[in-house]
């Protein structure tokens, strides 16, 4: 008879993930109810189509911030490093710099095809580019990843950026403006399960069968979700046998206008709700970006086994905790406006990287970053997941979501390549003293972030706003 004790190490981080599933389930289910009316059929349905779709977003995540896994590998034959900091940086950078790109090409793809082909897209390709990274690892490639590793990341950030548009897409159908707030806080949970996929099954299945197996894992994955989702996933409800309805968003071009994809990019960035938008997500996305890439690093570097041994998991709570926090204050509280959670949860982020910075050589230091990634996380779900649909529209989606998750990836990689640079190397990386760089740096774009917040305060979309004076 088998125990949990003879299972193999990684096999037992399948333990937390279940555990953590039975929270979300719990969490999902409290979850205050929207006054929209839906038949119990067509919400079975609605779950049906977003869970799969979701998942996929998900292992795309761990298909993505597997490289973090790899950073922290050693070669077996020299004993050093597979790559530094910088070469981490560089590659990242490449990888960002490409998806933040793509989202210009990506979005309005999307828009076209809809968000069930570019789903497939997303996995299909990933998968292959992950399996090259594994491929390049397993082969005894001898020499500095940049690379191979440079141009296979950024093939894989290529296809990545189909993941949100595509998720954003197809919701905005199924789901009315009213409802789109508690989504932003699922949205959140699912990028929460992709950092767990990522780091905790990702860091000890490479330790257990080499780094290869860090890509190797989410390529499977990806694969089996694609055909998942392939006979799930559906773009409007009218696909599935239901009635098409008004979601409430706002329409940025009337029924039947003809208008370039230039045209709309101009229109939406000139209009200021969903310019501020792009620059706090900016902001977002290098303090996200901050935090979980080299919070890991910090932590195993520092020897702190108790945050490295668990980061997957901690970064899954913190990323449940505000994205629902956001979702239902957002829905419940401020009647479907994103701005007021977004200055809330930057507040909390601005203190939490403060005090880090303060009091980096103590173990609260840990816990105060992921404070700064649980309300980090919550904006991102609520911005990039809900108000990119509500202010852009179902019609145009795929561009809004491209324009403001482009932004935030050129966020992601600005601090990547900074910090890559700046961070302590050799002997001096032991002693946490020498990270509080790594905080002071992140800490005026919080400030900034929050200052940006204040000024969508009140901002709904047009339609919802009127269907509320109704």
């Amino acid at each position: 008879m088998h125990t949990l004790a003879a299972l193999p190490p990684w096999l037992e981080k399948f333990w937390p993930i279940a555990l953590l599933l039975v929270a979300i389930s719990i969490v999902l289910y409290v979850l205050p109810k929207s006054d929209v009316t839906h038949s119990t059929a067509y919400r079975r349905r609605r779950v049906m189509n977003w869970l799969p779709l979701g998942l996929t977003y998900a292992f795309l995540y761990m298909g993505r911030y597997n490289i973090n896994v790899a950073k922290t590998m050693t070669d077996p034959e020299t004993g050093l490093a597979l790559m530094t900091k910088a070469d981490l940086g560089l590659i990242t950078v490449i990888g960002t710099t490409t998806y933040a790109v793509a989202f210009l090409i990506n979005g309005p793809l999307t828009d076209r095809f809809g968000g069930r082909k570019t789903i497939l897209a997303a996995a299909l390709g990933a998968a292959v580019a992950n399996f090259g990274m594994g491929w390049v690892l397993d082969s005894g490639y001898e020499g500095s990843l940049v690379g191979p590793f440079g141009f296979l990341y950024a093939l894989n950030m290529y296809f990545q950026s189909f993941g949100a548009v595509s998720i954003v897409k197809v919701n905005a159908h199924w789901f009315h403006v009213k409802e789109r707030g508690t989504f932003g806080g699922i949205f959140g949970i699912l990028i929460s399960l992709g950092l767990y996929f990522a780091y905790d099954w990702g860091g000890p299945i490479a330790d257990a069968y080499g780094a290869q197996w860090a890509f190797y894992a989410p390529t499977a994955i990806l694969l089996l979700f694609a055909g998942i989702d392939y006979f799930l996933v559906f773009d409007k409800p009218s696909d599935a046998g239901h009635d098409d309805f008004d979601p409430g968003d706002a329409k940025l071009s009337e029924e039947g206008e003809r208008i370039g994809v230039a045209a709309m990019a101009k229109r939406m960035i000139s209009h200021p709700v969903i310019l501020t938008i792009i620059l706090i997500e900016t902001c977002s996305g290098y303090i996200r970006g901050g935090i979980m890439k080299w919070g890991f690093i910090f932590a195993k570097e520092t020897g702190q086994s108790w945050l490295s041994e668990n980061w997957g998991v901690f970064l899954c709570i913190a990323g449940i905790l505000g994205g629902v926090f956001a979702g239902v204050i957002s829905d419940r509280v401020f009647q479907s406006r994103r701005g007021p959670s977004a200055v809330i949860l930057y507040a909390l982020t601005t203190v939490s990287v403060a005090g880090g910075a303060a009091m980096i050589a103590s173990p609260l230091a840990g816990v105060l970053v992921l404070f700064g990634i649980l309300s980090v996380i919550g904006v991102h779900g609520m911005l990039s997941g809900t108000a990119s649909m509500d202010f852009g529209g179902r019609k145009n989606a795929g561009l809004a979501v491209g324009l403001i998750d482009g932004m935030v990836y050129l966020g992601f990689g600005v601090q990547s390549i900074l910090l890559g640079y700046v961070l302590p190397t050799g002997d001096a990386q032991a002693d946490p003293a020498n990270w509080r760089i790594w905080l002071i740096v992140i800490l005026p774009v919080a400030v900034i972030g929050f200052l940006l917040s204040l000024r969508i305060w009140n901002a709904k979309p047009r339609s919802a706003q009127s269907e509320t004076k109704a």
